[in-house]
């Protein structure tokens, strides 16, 4: 094998002899065959220093290896799924993974594509955050040609790695301090009931009120999607059926701040009128006007977990699907306590089986 060439350039004994690793182990990380995640970082290190250019085509054809990763989310342009993103790449990368992104819009049609295309090894795993999972969802899991993660709730039983956060425990975190607050008029506001998130965060709420002493009032809940202006929308809606609300549980981030801007159309002062609290505690929450009060479900870690659990996959794990819970914990801005930030934890990330998304 002495002095064969894997393109034009570098051969296997350079890019060996500058990694410190023998000729097999490069040929393999080369061929995108599993191999130690340090092994790859020290050739793919080596490679570039020499000028090694990949012949993916190649490669890609006697492995049936890309050496790419998907990650379908619903909305590119979501701060959550960013702080996602911004983890997921890096671990891909250090390992020698592209990452292919897919914004399906929440289309279930066109989840289900991406998902039946993992059997045309356009990528070699899938990280995919379904806001729905229907039958059609687990029978393409179940059926799957490669590696996939989900982000999110899944039914027990699956046989798929599982990420998800713990948005019952969120909700209470954050309807515990409105109590704690004075606020006794809490609405909700939230996403559609038919996805997860929507359908576990209205069951918290309910049961949150419950814990504080709080009747359920079904005028005090509004329905709408996870966008800035449907939120708007939705809290206009609200208000005007309730005038007296006194404090806002909303389900996502992006949904506040549509609450944050008409109430600031209606005169309503914020937090002395009406007190309001967001979840995934994104960037934008830090830099609204005033601040945000949100619950982080960890957005950021998830991602990383998730990236983790698809190399350990990649790289030749076959052992029990794992599933991995990210704990929520409630960080506290102008729009409540016009306070200074502070953290109100829940417990630690563990890998378990039980909470929600």
């Amino acid at each position: 094998m002495k002095g064969t060439t894997l393109a034009d350039g570098p051969t296997i004994n350079t890019i060996a002899e500058r990694a410190g690793v023998s000729i097999a182990s490069v040929s393999r990380v080369l061929n995108g065959l599993p191999t130690r995640q340090e092994t790859v970082r020290k050739v793919m290190a080596a490679a570039d220093e020499l000028g090694y250019v990949r012949n993916a085509v190649a490669r890609s054809l006697k492995s049936r290896r890309t050496h790419q990763v998907a990650f379908a989310m619903a909305d590119v342009g979501n701060p959550a799924y960013l702080a996602m993103l911004r983890q997921i790449q890096p671990v891909l990368k250090d390992a020698g993974y592209r990452l292919v992104l897919h914004s399906t819009d929440a289309v279930v049609a066109d989840e289900i594509d991406v998902l039946h295309s993992l059997g045309e090894r356009y990528v070699d795993g899938l990280i995919m955050v379904p806001l729905r999972v229907t039958e059609a969802h687990l029978e393409m899991l179940d059926a799957a040609r490669a590696p996939v993660v989900i982000i999110g709730q899944v039914p027990e039983g699956t046989r798929v790695d599982n990420v998800r956060a713990d948005s019952r425990t969120g909700v209470k975190l954050a309807i515990d301090h409105l109590h704690a607050l004075g606020r006794r008029r809490i609405g909700m506001i939230n996403g559609p009931l038919d996805t997860v998130p929507g359908a576990a965060r209205g069951a918290a709420y309910r049961e949150a009120l419950g814990g504080v002493g709080l009747p359920y009032d079904e005028d005090l809940v509004q329905i709408g999607d996870f966008y800035r202006a449907e939120g708007g929308r939705a809290v206009a809606e609200l208000l005007d059926r309730v005038p007296d609300v006194d404090a806002l549980m909303c389900a996502n981030d992006l949904i506040a701040l549509g609450a944050l801007d008409v109430l600031r159309a209606a005169g309503r002062r914020v937090p002395e009128d009406v007190a309001v609290v967001g979840m995934d505690d994104t960037d934008l929450a830090a830099a609204s006007w005033p601040s945000l009060s949100s619950v982080s479900l960890g957005s950021a870690e998830r991602g990383r977990a998730a990236a983790e659990l698809m190399l350990e996959r990649l790289q030749g794990g076959d052992g029990e699907p794992r599933l991995v819970t990210v704990a929520p914990r409630l960080v506290v801005r102008a729009s409540t306590a016009g306070a200074p930030v502070a953290d109100f934890p829940a417990e630690s990330r563990t890998d378990r089986k039980e909470s929600a998304e």
